[in-house]
């Protein structure tokens, strides 16, 4: 419950974020962070933020939540930012191959930068965030370990258009490629958790030979995991994830979840934002010529779990 209870909680800041109206004073530029729905995976890029926030006090920086996961209100929540003065805006897009135009309009009027889901095709400054298709490949190494004698896997993930999904599902079926493993469907839930559910129970109905489960998103897994338990199968169905949500972890720790492999979104903001600062003052030192700039992911096992909860802890300030 904790983990609703905090989704729920950032989602309804993220109303209310949505609908402001003030303007920002001009002596003092605000930079905006928008994600792409509510999500605890965004807590540490919250915490990233509010960093980078501490060490640049000439800047505004905000998190903002859209109060749907839809490139409709996901644009209208930066033209509001943009028509309010907002300086910079760094946004991981819901999906960028629809929206290229909407973005491009943002581009053309304030300092556009990506993250998480890049939009390579607008007129974006830079993306910085994790490799995908790395990111996949990793997932495919923990089932391989985890299945030598091959397997078939089903994937669940928020948003099947967006980059970031794309990106992974291909990763995982290259890193597969040439073994008896196979990612034989995948299925999305423009990230409804209700639905992210759903969409496993009536996979462990459709497909009763499935032997593995992909979480692509950070709450996927947490979903998969609850659907096993319920259905008396944890532990019987190999687990890959992706993120660090608590339940995620715990599920690593006691073997139940075989590994996860985790991004830094708390370094794609703390660094994101200072990116921008500087960016916005006439530095463009830190933009790459092929505007992109790669954060690792990493697998974590059950040996690695409690050094990587302390850490998370530590960046967060507790």
């Amino acid at each position: 419950m904790k983990y609703l209870t905090r989704g729920a909680a950032a989602f309804a800041a993220g109303l209310m974020l949505s609908y402001a109206t003030a303007s920002y004073a001009a002596d003092k530029p605000t930079l905006a962070f928008v994600v792409n729905g509510a999500s605890d995976f965004w807590k540490a890029a919250e915490a990233g933020v509010k960093k980078a926030q501490a060490e640049l006090p000439d800047f505004n920086m905000e998190l903002k939540y859209p109060e749907q996961s839809s490139v409709a209100i996901q644009q209208r929540l930066m033209e509001d930012l943009v028509s309010a003065g907002v300086k910079g805006i760094m946004v991981s897009a819901v999906d960028p191959k629809t929206s290229t135009e909407g973005l491009n309009k943002i581009g053309s009027q304030t300092a556009l930068f990506t993250t998480d889901s890049d939009a390579p095709d607008t007129n974006r400054v830079a993306y910085i965030g994790s490799s995908n298709v790395d990111a996949g490949k990793q997932a495919a190494e923990i089932a391989k370990k985890a299945m030598p004698n091959g397997g078939k896997c089903i994937g669940f993930v928020g948003l099947l258009g967006a980059d970031n999904a794309k990106e992974r599902i291909q990763g995982m079926k290259d890193g597969i490629a040439g073994t008896k493993i196979e990612l034989v469907d995948v299925r999305g839930d423009d990230i409804d958790q209700t639905r992210a559910k759903k969409n496993v129970e009536d996979a462990l109905v459709a497909s009763p030979d499935v032997t593995c489960m992909v979480g692509f998103y950070s709450y996927n897994t947490p979903r998969i995991y609850e659907a096993l338990r319920e259905a008396g199968k944890l532990g019987q169905i190999t687990v890959v994830g992706f993120d660090d949500d608590p339940i995620t972890l715990g599920g690593v720790k006691e073997g139940t979840i075989a590994g996860t492999v985790v991004q830094q979104p708390y370094l794609w903001a703390y660094q994101g934002m200072k990116l921008m600062a500087a960016y916005l003052k006439g530095d463009k030192s830190g933009i790459p010529a092929n505007k992109l700039i790669i954060i690792p992911t990493k697998i974590i096992g059950k040996d690695d779990v409690d050094a990587y909860a302390a850490n998370l802890k530590a960046m967060a300030g507790n």
